[in-house]
């Protein structure tokens, strides 16, 4: 079976989509995010920006293997805004993203069903305005090595046309390598019989 390693996502923000349902107005915004920190801090911008709505609901996931994910109804009826948000990142297959609806109340109650259809509809509109972009999942090595090897190592990185991230050429040389994860086996089992050329997976 083949090795799934890749994802999908956003680099920038979408532009503002806006749904509306009897007078109430809902504006649906895509954010790329890494950490829930970040995710806070957009949540707070947006709360000045709309300072007269009555919600900010939203949804975010994070992360690839494993991924977390979080959800918000911010006053809304129970699981009316969150998770029709939320269900729309599933159904994009995105990650590393946060959606937030701003709702303005119109002064009809639009009834549980018509909340989940209008969240729904702005996170789908928002999604749609923005650029999704597939990126590969990665895993990163450093080789450790002395000096006399550099040329062997460097070699190997030509050959495999690896992408080197960072190198320190002090007493010990290391080169920090990024490989696709698919050929990750691969890369490390062609180092390994390599006599004083250390190659290990660096931490999270």
């Amino acid at each position: 079976m083949e090795i799934k390693d890749t994802y999908k996502t956003i680099n920038i923000p979408g532009e503002e989509a806006l749904f509306k349902d009897r007078n109430s107005k809902f504006f649906g915004y895509t954010f790329p995010i890494t950490t829930e920190e970040e995710a806070k801090h957009i949540i707070a911008d947006l709360k000045k920006k709309h300072h007269s709505a009555r919600h900010w609901c939203y949804a975010w996931k994070i992360g690839i293997e494993p991924s977390r994910y979080r959800i918000n109804d911010d006053g809304e009826p129970s699981n009316s805004a969150g998770q029709p948000i939320y269900g729309q990142i599933l159904s994009f297959d995105v990650t590393n993203i946060l959606i937030v609806v701003v709702r303005y109340f119109g002064g009809v109650k639009l009834g549980v069903g018509g909340l989940i259809n209008a969240y729904r509809t702005a996170a789908q509109l928002a999604l749609e305005t923005s650029e999704i972009v597939e990126k590969t999942i990665n895993i990163d090595f450093i080789i450790i090595f002395e000096y006399k090897d550099m040329n062997k190592v460097m070699r190997i990185i030509k050959e495999h046309n690896l992408n080197i991230t960072k190198q320190d050429h002090k007493l010990n040389c290391k080169i920090h390598i990024s490989v696709r994860k698919k050929f990750a086996d691969k890369i490390k089992d062609v180092f390994s019989p390599l006599y004083d050329i250390e190659i290990r997976k660096t931490q999270d």
